[in-house]
């Protein structure tokens, strides 16, 4: 190979060299996936490349794992106080507790409606409100009481004292509909988009009877829904106009959503639960209808096929990224903080079956990198991102417990 002696020419080769060096990732991949063994269905073929068992990503990140809080009975959700002032986490069974930064577990917050505690029915999610500084609102999500052993996906929101022992002046925002016999599936995280508006996932209820109405817009199972604050309906909804869909609804075509977050460009996304395999993350737009039952990259967990095995149809958008075999996916949150700078923007999901966290790369819309982090911890069913910039997550078991992730 002959080179060119041109100075100029030098120059440039060196400036190329140089920029491929900068522009290369911090984070290692190799070409191959994580290690999760067989696939389920292994007939279905995913619509593009990158579209499940990325490249497994190694960020070379060694955590150090603290013990906040233990004790918890089935912690669902967290949520960060402002100014310091510790942490909001659900049980399931249907308290909300106070937990200060040093880890004292106050009594159970007074006020709280009451929930259906059984199977994957109790209180679940829980936000601070975006006025919370003037008006001191949270908002939470349950399975609430319609009688008779049904019940339904419900939001609430109340007022929480100075001395944080109480809500007040409680209502809700939000009552699925119609109500349900079975209490799986209930979907069940509450976001806001920074618009005024609150954005509130569902499921479907599990059985071959109810699952079928995720397809109904006149039905909220599997569903994201959007309201005002109030729990009144945004004229520019997508359905809003329509005479026979329910005015909240914002998505549909939905497993179980038990995952979801605000990108920093605004952008909202999703993860549900699959059958056996098919847990998906999606992108959501206004008005789009994400398959299911109708399509699933999963089958059933008696080994048929869920609707015939397709996987794709024409009005039916897919799923930006899948896993088969299942992660079982909790909540999930955009990294944004200061201690782990090489994963800025990167997606971060709480994962009940594959255990700890799965960190995703992304560019743009399209999943380029997976890793599996903390997976000695078992069944984690929340994580957020403290004002350090560490990560807070919780267990979810009887003993459950609020832990922290820094770096080492």
């Amino acid at each position: 190979m002959t080179f060119s002696r041109r100075p100029d020419a030098l120059l440039a080769t060196a400036a190329s060299a140089l920029a491929l060096t900068l522009a290369l990732p911090a984070i290692a991949q190799t070409a191959d996936p994580v290690d999760v063994g067989p696939k389920n269905a292994p007939d279905q073929e995913p619509a593009f490349a990158e579209q499940t068992r990325a490249p497994q990503a190694d960020s070379g990140v060694a955590l150090t794992q603290d013990t906040i809080a233990e004790g918890l009975t089935h912690p669902w959700g967290i949520a960060i106080l402002p100014d310091g002032d510790g942490y909001l986490v659900t049980e399931r069974s249907g308290d909300l507790r106070h937990i200060t930064a040093d880890g004292t577990i106050s009594d159970p917050i007074a006020g709280l409606p009451d929930v259906l505690n059984i199977e994957q029915a109790g209180l679940l999610d829980v936000a601070i409100g975006p006025d919370f500084g003037s008006d001191r609102m949270i908002y939470w999500t349950y399975s609430k009481p319609q009688g008779e052993g049904m019940s339904a996906t419900a939001a609430g929101r109340g007022v929480l004292s100075e001395d944080l022992t109480e809500v007040t002046d409680v209502e809700d925002i939000f009552v699925q509909e119609p109500a349900s016999p079975s209490p799986m599936h209930y979907g069940s995280r509450i976001l806001f988009d920074g618009e005024g508006h609150a954005l509130i996932t569902t499921g479907e209820h599990y059985t071959e009877e109810e699952r079928v109405y995720a397809q109904d817009l006149d039905k909220t199972y599997g569903k994201t829904v959007r309201v005002n604050l109030d729990g009144s309906v945004p004229e520019d909804n997508p359905f809003a106009d329509q005479s026979d869909a329910l005015a909240e609804i914002w998505s549909y075509g939905h497993r179980n959503i038990q995952g979801a977050a605000i990108r920093e460009n605004g952008e909202f996304w999703t993860i549900e639960h699959g059958p056996k395999g098919g847990d998906e993350l999606n992108h959501i737009e206004a008005g789009t209808n994400y398959g299911w039952p109708v399509i699933s990259y999963g089958i059933n967990y008696d080994g048929s096929e869920v609707s015939g095995g397709d996987t794709a149809q024409d009005g039916m958008e897919q799923p930006r990224y899948y896993w088969d075999p299942v992660i079982a996916p909790g909540g999930m949150t955009f990294y944004d903080g200061e201690m782990f700078g090489d994963w800025q923007g990167d997606l971060f999901i709480a994962a009940l079956v594959s255990d700890g966290i799965v960190r995703l790369e992304l560019d743009g819309d399209t999943v380029t990198g997976e890793e599996r982090l903390a997976t000695d911890l078992g069944r984690v069913r929340d994580i957020a991102v403290d004002d350090d910039g560490s990560f807070l997550l919780i267990t979810d078991y009887n003993d459950g417990a609020l832990l922290r992730l820094s770096a080492e």
